[in-house]
């Protein structure tokens, strides 16, 4: 039972995965989830609507959890702790944040080597188990997040996947002190990975074909802007794809010089189109995925953001209106980050 003796809550979940025109989410009432040992039941103050969401709803991700509840960018207040549970040093009352990753077994090869993004049991919040499109949810200790101070709950949500993944991206892509910098696609994650760039000396060049992403753009410090699949007007040391388009892998190593690094951020790509050796990969050119990230990237970005202030571009909906922000989402009706506040 929540704060105030309340046994439901509103929540969306996927049903009918497939596109989002023919509604796949539910608006329901189910009964508030009770904390496990070593989970926080808290109250949503805020959700992020990120594009994994809309891959979850519409199906371009394989179902983990049948009727699952979307959301893994979550701002919340801790209302209970689960039996057992020692809280990690939370409390209730405390603001906490919670991300895509959601477990790691901590015994592989990968996780003892400090890459449990890429855990083979890893799990997601929103896609192995409910998010945040919903009053309450639960998250395991071990893996809610301490939040920066000066951001309002709206603000803070996208930071925790879009400013996660994209801060991941950065670090995949290797830019260098002082370099050049692509970034192709410019929503949720590119807006604020480009003010990241900027703030450690990178020179930023953006590709999207949306005007108003241009003039934002423009806005926060990019050296150019273009079309999505134009060339800059210099040659890149990186590149970040963060629109999930095959077809922009080709112009993005194009415009590589020498040694240049592509880091493909999303979940999800469409095919990408047959490469020509000489013209895109020759000269030690790379492409790199972005796998999810760990949880020190997410506390090493948090604490960036809360040393730096980052400039967030947010479009707030109900939570009555899920539905309506992937649609929105969806067709690119808005620059930035839509925000669920219920």
């Amino acid at each position: 039972m929540s704060e105030g003796g309340a046994v439901e809550m509103r929540c969306w979940r996927v049903r009918r995965p497939g596109p989002i025109a023919a509604g796949p989410l539910d608006a329901e009432r189910a009964p508030i989830p009770e904390p496990a040992p070593g989970e926080l039941l808290v109250r949503v103050l805020a959700c992020g609507v990120c594009r994994t969401d809309l891959h979850v709803a519409e199906g371009d991700l394989p179902v983990r959890r049948a009727a699952v509840v979307p959301g893994h960018e979550v701002v919340a207040e801790v209302v209970a702790l689960g039996a057992a549970t020692e809280g990690d040093g939370f409390a209730v009352g405390d603001r906490v944040g919670i991300a895509w990753l959601r477990h790691t077994c901590g015994e592989c090869k990968f996780c003892l080597r400090g890459a449990e993004n890429l855990c083979p049991r890893s799990a997601y919040t929103g896609w192995d188990a409910d998010g945040g499109y919903a009053e309450f949810a639960c998250v395991p200790a071990a893996y809610a997040l301490r939040l920066p101070a000066g951001y309002t709950d709206a603000d803070t949500a996208p930071l925790l996947c879009a400013g996660i993944i994209g801060y991941r991206a950065l670090l995949r892509a290797s830019v260098p002190p002082g370099g050049r910098l692509g970034i192709y696609g410019f929503g949720g994650s590119a807006h604020i990975a480009a003010q990241v760039a900027v703030a450690r000396g990178a020179e930023v060049h953006v590709m999207t074909r949306d005007a108003a992403a241009r003039e934002l753009a423009t806005a926060l410090g990019a050296a150019s802007v273009q079309g999505a699949a134009d060339p800059p007007p210099v040659q890149l040391d990186s590149a970040i794809l963060f629109a999930p388009v095959g077809e922009l892998v080709p112009p993005a190593l194009a415009a590589l010089d020498r040694g240049g690094v592509l880091a493909i951020a999303g979940i999800h790509l469409s095919d990408i189109p047959p490469l020509n050796y000489q013209r895109h990969l020759f000269q030690e050119r790379e492409i790199r995925s972005v796998t999810a990230n760990t949880r020190a990237d997410a506390r090493e970005f948090l604490a960036f953001a809360g040393e730096h202030r980052i400039h967030l571009t947010t479009h707030g909906y109900s939570l009555d209106m899920a539905d309506r922000a992937l649609s929105d989402l969806a067709h690119g009706r808005f620059t930035g980050a839509a925000v669920l506040v219920p």
